[in-house]
């Protein structure tokens, strides 16, 4: 591994310690989209014909099983650092949903991030609720919060990307609730010979873009700590961001430069 960090780049590193070479080679990114993991893991719902990774209150993967208290601990370790790398006026989103909003808003604020909103992802194609004992699950959140007092904030751009257009056809200002699908069709990244989807909590390109054209301008540096499939990555690139950004693993990364090399 080089001891010098490149942008544009992907490492095969934990978080934590990604966070301290960031902080040690003094790189500070302008913006910080990051999907952590939610702590669901280890009850799993087996939906055998689905192939989009199955419901995200479900997934059942080994990084995502902690103790309650690990989880606060490492939740609260990898924001403390984000917020040590980053300059005033930097901002940062986190993914996460009902399981996990408590942990990620109160380390947020402890820390000294400002939050400014917590935004609602609801879905328009929601995984059906097959034990019929409680309401659907059809949102996650984001929660958007700044460092400092002069954050970027492109609200025209905002206003001219919002689909949500006004009665006479005028853009209207962007909300805080986002409808927008699951990742699925062509976006969703499979494995060939099973058809089922390589990563279970891929996010949709266009969540992380509105947070990148709002967020950043031309040429910033946008760090995802938890690179996944490379959407942050991708997104990044198509909307002439830099990026940085660590993975564990190796299925993943080889997915994410496999999308960077043709976007």
């Amino acid at each position: 591994m080089s001891n010098i960090l490149e942008i544009n780049k992907i490492y095969k590193q934990d978080c934590l310690s990604f966070l301290d070479r960031l902080y040690k080679e003094k790189i500070s990114p302008n913006l910080i989209f990051t999907d952590p993991p939610y702590n669901l893991s280890g009850s799993d719902l087996n939906l055998k014909n689905n192939t989009t990774g199955g419901a995200f209150y479900k997934v059942n993967e080994a990084w995502d099983t902690m103790s309650e208290d690990e989880y606060f601990n490492f939740t609260y370790q990898w924001i403390k650092k984000s917020f040590d790398i980053q300059k005033d006026g930097a901002s940062i989103y986190i993914c996460c949903s009902l399981h996990n909003i408590g942990e990620v808003t109160m380390a947020v604020k402890q820390v000294g991030y400002s939050i400014k909103n917590i935004i609602t992802w609801a879905k328009i194609n929601p995984m059906p609720s097959i034990t019929k004992r409680t309401y659907t699950h059809s949102s996650e959140f984001i929660v958007y919060a700044v460092k400092g007092k002069k954050w970027t904030f492109n609200y025209e751009t905002l206003k001219l990307i919002n689909p949500d257009k006004a009665i006479n056809g005028k853009d209207r200002q962007m909300r805080d609730v986002w409808s927008l699908p699951q990742c699925q069709g062509k976006e969703r990244i499979k494995d060939p010979q099973t058809n089922r989807a390589v990563h279970s909590t891929q996010k949709l390109e266009e969540l992380v873009k509105r947070a990148i054209l709002g967020s950043s301008n031309e040429n910033d540096l946008v760090l995802d700590m938890f690179m996944g499939s490379g959407t942050t990555a991708v997104a990044s690139k198509r909307n002439k961001r830099n990026f940085i950004g660590c993975e564990l693993e190796d299925r993943y990364i080889t997915v994410a430069n496999n999308r960077l090399a043709v976007n």
